[in-house]
Parts: structure tokens; C-alpha cells; sequence
């Protein structure tokens, strides 16, 4: 404060006026830096995630051989031969090829069968904790039903009796892990719709579903999108396991889980056949558990 009463050139204001510079390169480089730096997990999870995809969807260009071709002359080839990096199967069949193809149809799978349990689950979550009553009661009474039995071996059981193939895994999927959306939306909307702007959105004479879906949903979904990435973790290991069964994907489109099942009996000279599939299934893994911890920590979730 000046001598005259009035502020002098050391007022906060002022300070911050006079602070204020043009941001340069390096600054901007700076904060980009630190914002990938603060979430690693993040950032690395999903270059990993994406390579996987991308690989996946453009099997046809980056496999080096049809992935079903037979070869017996070449059958049981070790890695580093002359045209086949990872070396063949018991049947002659490219190694390498058969991963990459075997990463579009379990990814894939997977993320089929995410879709609609999270939809599902989510949407009757928010309508039974938000409506409440008698659709809350009958909803937490089936969650607790589903619940109570094993779920990787519902799921099998279930394939079992419908039939192996995507189709079913996905049904399969769908029909036992929805549960867990519904009790994760639920829990969220009944603390959401005792809140104060729900209670002022009702006042203010808006309809439910639009409250719903217009102001609950977004305020809960964040917990969902966290989980549904461990989720796929788990959904790629059923998918797997199915095909180490042979209830997985139909031969002989190729799947990580039969490569690892075809490879049992060669495992003690041909190891690889079996560690190379068993790596992609952990390095995906990997890269979903890093984006569920990312986004965990972008959203602030405990």
C-alpha cells in the first residue's frame, strides 16, 4: 500500500500482469512432457493397446504368410529361419502370422463382448438405483444370485451348453457380466440422486429419463470406463482358456489360446510354440491393467 493510500505496483494484480509472458517452445514442450510424464501408465498403455489394434485390423498387410496354410516339410521350423521369424508349428504353419491373427480375432472378441455388458449393465444400474423400489429389489436379488456362482465357470458352462464360437462367447459374456456395470451404476446413481442438482433438476420439472441420462450418467460413467479396461483383461483370458478347451473361436482361424493348447506336446523341444502366444496374452494384459491405472488416476479414482 502506497503512502497515499492507494494500492502500489506490488499488488498481487499487478504481479500477475506483470508475470504474464508469451509462452515459448520450450515452455509448451515443457508441459507436454510433464503431462505425459504424470500419467505414464496412461500414455504407455495405450501405445501398447493401439499397436496391438492396429496390427489386428491390418493382419492382411503386416502378416508375412497366410496364417492356415500347411507346409509339413517346414513343420516345427525354430525361430530365426530364413522365412519364418518365429518359426512354424507341428502342422508347418508361420508362427508369426498366426499371432497377428490371432491378436484381431481375440481383441476383437473381446471388445465385442465388453460392449454390450457395460451398456447393459450401466443403463439398468442408473434406472434401478436412481428409480429404486421394486426394480432396485429384484435387480440387487439377481446380481446376488449371478454372484454367488464362479464366474469363469458359469461362462464356460455356458459355452458349453450353447456352443463354441464368437457368438456364443459374446452371449456367453453378456448374459453373466453385465452384473457387475448394474452394481457399479447402481451404487453411483442412489449418491447422485440424493444430491442437489438432481433434486433441483426434478423440481425444475425436467423427465427422468433425461435426468438419467442427461446429468447422472455423466457424473458416474468415469468408474465403469475404469473398470471395463481390467475387464478385458479378464474377458481375453476366458477367450483364451475357451480355446485352450477348444470351445473358443472355430478352427482353423487362429486363436491364442488353441496356439498354446496345439503346442502342450512339443513344449519340451519346441517351447516357443507355447511362450509366444503366452506372451501376447500378458504384453495385452499389460497394456490394459496401465490404461485402467491411467485412467484411474486421471479421474482421481480410489
Amino acid at each position: 500500500m502506497s503512502a497515499g493510500g492507494y494500492p502500489g505496483p506490488s499488488t498481487t494484480a499487478d504481479i500477475l500482469v506483470e508475470d504474464r509472458s508469451p509462452l515459448s517452445p520450450r515452455t509448451v514442450g515443457a508441459a507436454v512432457r510433464g503431462r505425459v510424464g504424470a500419467n505414464a501408465a496412461l500414455t504407455g498403455g495405450l501405445f501398447i493397446v493401439i499397436v496391438l489394434a492396429l496390427i489386428g485390423a491390418f493382419a492382411g498387410l503386416v502378416a508375412p504368410h497366410d496364417p492356415v496354410k500347411q507346409s509339413v516339410e517346414e513343420a516345427l521350423l525354430p525361430p530365426g529361419s530364413p522365412s519364418h521369424l518365429l518359426g512354424t508349428d507341428q502342422l508347418g504353419r508361420d508362427t508369426l502370422s498366426r499371432l497377428i491373427y490371432g491378436a484381431r480375432n481375440d481383441i476383437y472378441t473381446a471388445l465385442a463382448a465388453l460392449v454390450l455388458p457395460f451398456v447393459i449393465g450401466t443403463m439398468i444400474g442408473i434406472v434401478a438405483g436412481y428409480r429404486g423400489g421394486w426394480i432396485d429389489t429384484v435387480m440387487v436379488g439377481v446380481i446376488d444370485v449371478i454372484i454367488a456362482f464362479p464366474m469363469l465357470v458359469l461362462l464356460i458352462a455356458l459355452v458349453f451348453v450353447l456352443g463354441a464360437g464368437v457368438t456364443t462367447i459374446i452371449i456367453a459374456v453378456t448374459a453373466i457380466d453385465w452384473v457387475v456395470y448394474a452394481r457399479l451404476a447402481r451404487t453411483s446413481a442412489r449418491r447422485e440422486g440424493a444430491l442437489e442438482y438432481v433434486m433441483a433438476a426434478r423440481i425444475g420439472g425436467i423427465p427422468t429419463w433425461r435426468i438419467m441420462l442427461r446429468h447422472i450418467l455423466p457424473n458416474i460413467i468415469t468408474q465403469s470406463i475404469v473398470y471395463a479396461m481390467s475387464d478385458m483383461v479378464l474377458i481375453i483370458i476366458f477367450i483364451t482358456t475357451l480355446g485352450y478347451l477348444g470351445l473358443g473361436v472355430p478352427p482353423p482361424a487362429p486363436d491364442w489360446g488353441t496356439m498354446i493348447s496345439e503346442a502342450q506336446p512339443y513344449f519340451n523341444q519346441q517351447w516357443w510354440l507355447a511362450v509366444f502366444p503366452g506372451a501376447a496374452i500378458v504384453i495385452t494384459g499389460f497394456g490394459l491393467s496401465l490404461i485402467a491405472d491411467g485412467l484411474a488416476q486421471r479421474f482421481d479414482i480410489r
